[in-house]
């Protein structure tokens, strides 16, 4: 008996309420999937070194236990690292705080005098904004919370994943029929592959470019060089949003700590030319991600991302939407998906195409 084909209209529908559906469970169950969702991808970054322990005939939970240690102490180096840098920075906050007072004095003196905007109106105008972004301090620190809450899970749940990574393989193929065992193996060696790829030349890009950023802006005496220069590289993990991010904080600092407006042209300047060189060099030869997915699918992705589970999310969307794509081009009929998330622009569309086909048919007739 032939399966029934329904109308488009209701298949768009069914599938619009699916993904819906789906949106508003991850929202909900954001708490829980978001250590599960990173938990996920660094047990596939830890795997290889994972199996080297254990193709050297070391215990399985031993293996496991020291993948996870020696990953620890690399982590706790870079935040050793980054809170000596912040040391630094707190000590002398209260000459940040001055100068900052003096600059706001004279900026508030200039907008009367230029703009006619009055000192107590200039400070209503700022007690509005600080009472509307309360919302804002509070999500932010829900999210610090939140990111804590992941540190602490992150082990547990990377312990898990690796225990239990041959019960979890056996279930993905299980779930499917026998025929389409190779399919499903073909989709999970390149999401493994592609995870690895991307998030360990997405390390190596971050370092490159914390180096790159120190150095500019030790360059241009600009005080803080090698904290702002590191936070400038873990923005720009945020695609395209946090790059502008980390321009605004070492120009900020400059026009605070230096006068005149020098220092922040050459950072402006500076960063551009760092960010040319990571788009056009760093990125296609060093983070080469077998799945690459185009711009506007990128900042569309980052973006529901954060509005489905804040920054996590726009740190966790380019990966899962790679996952993806490897998976649209395994199934024929969302190879078309596939396609349209993928950075290969063709060069002439396929209307045109089937067009001239059936003017050859009619031709030939």
């Amino acid at each position: 008996m032939p399966d029934k084909e329904y109308p488009f209209y209701l298949k768009s529908t069914v599938i619009l309420f699916g993904i819906a559906l789906l949106a508003l469970i991850l929202y909900t169950l954001q708490d829980i999937m978001v250590p599960l969702a990173f938990a996920m991808i660094f047990a596939i970054l830890l795997n290889p070194l994972y199996n080297w322990f254990q193709k050297h005939k070391v215990p399985n939970i031993l293996s496991i236990l020291i993948t996870l240690f020696l990953a620890t102490i690399v982590l706790a180096a870079i935040l050793y690292f980054l809170s000596a840098q912040v040391s630094t920075f707190s000590e002398t906050l209260p000459l940040l705080k001055e100068k900052f007072g003096t600059i706001s004095t004279a900026f508030g003196s200039w907008t009367e005098e230029h703009l006619g905007i009055t000192i107590q109106k200039q400070i209503e105008l700022l007690n509005e904004a600080l009472n509307s972004s309360k919302a804002f301090v509070g999500s932010t620190l829900s999210t610090v919370v939140g990111t804590l809450s992941i540190l602490f899970l992150l082990p547990v749940y990377i312990f898990l994943f690796l225990f239990y990574k041959t019960l979890i393989l056996n279930f993905l193929f299980e779930v499917f029929d026998e025929k389409n065992s190779k399919q499903v193996s073909d989709i999970l060696k390149e999401t493994k592959s592609a995870v690895q790829s991307y998030m360990i030349g997405l390390l190596i890009e971050t370092l490159i470019i914390a180096t790159l950023n120190s150095i500019a802006l030790s360059l241009l005496g600009v005080k803080y060089a090698i904290l702002l220069g590191v936070i400038g590289a873990l923005l720009n993990l945020i695609p395209y949003i946090g790059g502008v991010i980390a321009i605004a904080l070492p120009v900020l600092i400059a026009t605070v700590t230096s006068d005149g407006y020098h220092t922040q042209l050459g950072i402006l300047i500076a960063y551009i030319i760092i960010q040319f060189v990571d788009n056009n060099i760093i990125i296609p030869r060093i983070v080469s991600s077998k799945v690459q997915i185009n711009a506007l699918i990128s900042i569309i992705t980052v973006l529901l991302g954060s509005a489905l589970w804040g920054v996590a999310g726009m740190f966790l969307s380019i990966p899962f939407i790679a996952i993806l794509k490897i998976i649209f081009d395994r199934i024929p009929e969302l190879k078309a998906w596939g396609k349209l998330l993928g950075d290969t622009v063709p060069t002439r569309h396929i209307g045109e195409i089937w067009n001239k086909r059936k003017t050859r048919k009619a031709a030939a007739k």
